[in-house]
């Protein structure tokens, strides 16, 4: 049967670039297989979750172009998508497994539990519920709930090993000695993480879970309540979290974590998608540039590594730039245009503006970068650096060197970098000052900065009138 994976987030802020690995490792399992990719949002925390955060989670899932099959939006046959339009179903399954023995109710308060845990290990001891309600008679149950009184659910854990077979780690095994009667219907009604997920996972027909190491421990709670549920329990990938440099978890602490800043910072999906491939998993050879369609063709379980992964701001970077260097110009324009960063005041034909940008891409690392590096070509609003004007425009002898130059330049035929170049090395020649000496200074008069990309090839395309009048007025 083709596999069924899901991403489950929490609305409770934006989509993190873990979240959205995770994301994209079910959804590159599910295309390589012929699967479903379900999206279902765990908003059963009432008080963090909104609906700003649901728009935000959508619109970085999209721009990352990860769709999904089934949830929000697209609905299904296993709605609704949203947890907190599922609390009846999570209520019945608590209910069940009373009903068969696989859990009881608890009328411990919080507060009095929280009290004793916390004293206990203030004085160093090791501290778990003692199943004082799982000893009340059935009669003593029964008055208490007619009465009113407020009751939790507590799986009743049996004893023995609880064992999984990890697609990353293997053989993975807990003593249920160690694993305390939790909760799975809190007092208030509402469900917890663990039976919530997997009544979702059952409903929904999950074949395969893949997620961050961080839940390894609560798989074992899991796997007996798919036990107890008398439902096949799922094929469990965890997957390695993303470090910082620095080898910690992955925080605000090394910079932006949100795939939403990334976006805004002008990073492409594309090269995010790849980058974010490789946090963890291994095609295997020496190949590091792939397309979308080329990780869907090599994506594997069983090539993610059990060792944690570290997000180099640089390597996304260069990742960032190989994309753009494979891009066409055309393409990289409507991005900018998509964007909002083409509001310049000087038109130009749409042909040369993509020259321009041809240009550029060696030297930008995120579509930002073209913005500034195209105003010399695209507007005569300049923007001059200060050091570089004072070291190549302040020598008194510059303005008569920019004028011959401009004097020269009216007659250059044809207007091309190679015939630009042979013209001002002779007005060099001819004043006596070497070529450097008038090429920088030319540069900051063109440009108003001290580096750009090759002078002659940015000359030839800013133009003969606009080059000659930012000789003459600089």
């Amino acid at each position: 049967m083709p596999p069924r994976v899901r991403f489950a987030p929490s609305p409770t802020g934006y989509l993190h670039v873990g979240g959205a690995r995770t994301a994209l490792f079910n959804w590159l399992y599910a295309r390589r297989h012929g699967g479903a990719f379900i999206l279902r949002i765990e908003d059963t925390d009432v008080e963090r979750s909104s609906t700003d955060m649901v728009t935000a989670i959508f619109n970085s899932m999209k721009w990352l172009g990860l769709d999904w099959d089934e949830g929000p939006d697209v609905g299904g046959p296993h709605g609704p998508y949203f947890q907190t339009e599922r609390l009846d179903k999570y209520r019945a399954a608590g209910f069940a497994l009373v009903a068969s023995g696989h859990a009881y109710r608890c009328f411990c308060k919080p507060e009095d539990l929280k009290a004793e845990r916390s004293a206990a290990e203030a004085a160093g001891r090791t501290w778990n519920y003692d199943r004082r309600c799982q000893r009340r008679s059935a009669a003593e149950v029964a008055a208490k709930v007619a009465a009113g009184e407020p009751s939790a659910i507590r799986f009743l854990v049996p004893p023995g090993i609880t064992a999984f077979d990890d697609l990353v780690h293997g053989r993975i095994e807990f003593d249920n000695a160690n694993i305390e009667d939790f909760v799975v219907i809190r007092s208030d009604d509402y469900p917890t993480y663990h039976l919530s997920v997997v009544v979702d996972d059952v409903d929904m027909q999950v074949s395969d879970v893949v997620r961050g190491d961080d839940h390894i421990s609560n798989t074992p709670k899991q796997v007996l309540l798919y036990h107890a549920m008398h439902a096949a329990v799922p094929r469990f990938a965890h997957v390695p979290l993303i470090m910082g440099p620095d080898k910690k978890r992955l925080s605000k602490r090394h910079g932006a974590t949100s795939v939403g800043e990334y976006e805004a910072q002008g990073y492409l999906p594309e090269a995010m998608v790849n980058f974010l491939a490789l946090l963890g998993w291994s095609p295997g050879g020496d190949q590091e540039i792939f397309s979308r369609e080329e990780l869907i063709q090599r994506f594997d379980l069983e090539g993610i590594s059990g060792g944690n992964a570290v997000f180099n701001p640089e390597k996304l970077d260069w990742f960032n730039q190989q994309h753009i260097m494979r891009m066409s110009a055309a393409e990289i324009l409507g991005r900018l245009r998509s964007a909002g960063l083409m509001n310049v005041g000087l038109e130009i034909g749409e042909l040369q503006i993509e020259k321009v940008i041809d240009l550029l891409k060696p030297r930008s690392k995120k579509l930002a970068d073209f913005v500034p590096q195209m105003r010399p070509f695209l507007s005569d609003d300049l923007v001059f650096d200060e050091a570089a004007v004072k070291k190549h425009l302040s020598d008194p002898a510059v303005p008569g060197l920019r004028k011959a130059l401009a004097s020269a330049l009216r007659t250059v035929e044809p207007w091309t970098a190679a015939a630009l170049e042979e013209t001002l090395r002779a007005v060099a020649a001819a004043h006596g000052v070497k070529a450097g000496v008038l090429i920088h200074a030319t540069r900051v008069a063109v440009t108003g900065q001290g580096n750009s990309p090759g002078l002659f090839e940015v000359l030839e395309l800013v133009g003969r009138d606009r080059v000659i009048r930012r000789l003459e007025l600089c």
